[in-house]
């Protein structure tokens, strides 16, 4: 009885968790273009202001590849009122923390300080997008920064080219084809002018939302915005190429040696529609019903049951113009990758067959509610969402409909979707195995 009544409570507390989460927010834009999202939360004394340019490699040319991340770095590199290492140490001193992040769609920015230091954060911002100083020292410093941080986190990583690999071969005329750090020969060949007119074109306020969230006052805030952003000039409009992948009817095979590993891994990749189409929020729970945690079919088969896998997983990308559904498997001799691949398949193949069961089901609406309310269980999650929401999506409230749309996916439209676009002549086989040497 005990356990049922606390079981009741957690339900109504979850209940309680998801309807509070509804986020308020105001909106505006400043004559120069830029858009303003205000959040205000007075539970906790800190305030975060963020800046989403919209930009990210797959606004770049092919042969100068990288430029977006980079720009992740090169702009904390100084100002004209800011001197060269000093941002920081600004930050800090402060009692604030900051960084950034970028993806194949665009690039973000922020600072969280104690409330008191807002208007520091929007000049900090305001400068970053004013009075940027690109010049041949930083570039040279953050290209060695880069490079370093590309032999880290690909080429001496276990696994760590699996992405490019992945890219490479499931896009043929879309950006998406490269990764978001690119390449250090594109880097090493670039001039400082042409990271100057990067700057120029993509970091301008009309193609850029600045939010602020947390504990502030509006009507300072506001005046704030104006005095810092509303003096920098409206940049020319950016005109967005458009991309067009064919489908793919038939397997893409392909084989990639990796010397940092000693296990060959299977990777199934599908190419899904824009995150902004219902199809890819239908995927979205497919993957997670397929290939989320422990508990998901594919880990409790592969792994737990049958044993014939060290590590079953999958990672989804939803993008702007396209998605990938990555599967991933490492076989436990003597099965092999074939086996593996096999046995995933199985999987699919039920699901196109046959309605997942009600528990399932529930089940999957039960961890989405959870993953709404993570996402804006902090004023830093919310900041970003709105600012995704805003930029990517072109709808800001869908920080507070979103859930809605996976609330009405039924059973069936899972059943037609997985039928849609997971099949066999659908998707890239990837071996991605050992080089001869590392199996010595």
């Amino acid at each position: 009885m005990k356990k049922s009544i606390m079981m009741l409570s957690a339900a109504l507390m979850l209940g309680g968790v998801a309807h509070a989460q509804k986020v308020a927010f105001e909106e505006y834009n400043l004559d120069n273009g830029l858009h303003v999202i205000l959040h205000n939360d007075p539970s906790a004394p800190v305030v975060i202001t963020s800046v989403m340019y919209h930009v990210g490699s797959k606004d770049e040319r092919p042969d100068r590849t990288g430029f977006a991340h980079f720009f992740e770095h090169l702009l904390f590199e100084g100002t004209q009122n800011i001197k060269r290492g000093e941002w920081m140490k600004i930050v800090t001193a402060n009692g604030g923390v900051n960084n950034a992040n970028t993806s194949d769609d665009r690039t973000y920015y922020y600072e969280v300080f104690p409330s008191n230091s807002l208007e520091l954060g929007l000049w900090m911002e305001s400068e970053r997008l004013m009075h940027p100083i690109i010049n041949k020292v930083g570039v040279d410093t953050q290209n060695e920064v880069v490079k370093e941080e590309k032999r880290m986190r690909y080429d001496n990583q276990p696994y760590g080219n699996i992405l490019a690999e992945v890219k490479k071969n499931m896009f043929k005329n879309h950006p998406y084809r490269w990764t978001t750090i690119g390449s250090m020969k594109d880097l090493d060949a670039a001039t400082l002018e042409e990271f100057q007119a990067f700057n120029k074109k993509f970091y301008t306020p009309n193609n850029a939302v600045l939010v602020v969230a947390g504990d502030f006052e509006k009507t300072k805030t506001k005046e704030w915005i104006q005095k810092y952003f509303g003096p920098i000039p409206r940049g020319e409009e950016v005109k967005k190429q458009t991309f067009t992948e064919e489908p793919i009817t038939q397997t893409i095979k392909a084989t990639y040696e990796d010397p940092n590993i000693q296990i060959p891994m299977i990777v199934a990749s599908y190419r899904t529609p824009s995150m902004k189409t219902r199809d890819a929020r239908v995927l979205d729970l497919i993957s997670s019903y397929l290939s989320d945690g422990k508990s998901s079919k594919l880990y409790k088969k592969i792994v737990d049951d049958k044993k014939m896998a060290l590590q079953i997983g999958a990672v989804g990308f939803s993008q702007e113009d396209y998605g990938t559904y990555i599967l991933y498997g490492l076989p436990m001799a003597p099965n092999t990758t074939a086996d593996i691949l096999k046995e995933i398949d199985e999987e699919i193949v039920k699901i196109q067959t046959d309605l997942i069961s009600e528990k399932d089901y529930e089940k999957l609406q039960n961890k989405f509610d959870n993953n709404y309310v993570n996402a804006n269980a902090s004023v830093e999650g919310i900041a970003e969402n709105l600012a995704s929401y805003y930029l990517l999506y072109g709808d800001v409230n869908l920080i507070n409909t979103e859930i809605d749309i996976y609330h009405s996916i039924t059973r069936e439209e899972i059943r037609e979707v997985a039928r849609k676009y997971l099949n066999p002549n659908q998707r890239l086989i990837l071996d991605y195995i050992p080089t001869p040497k590392s199996q010595n």
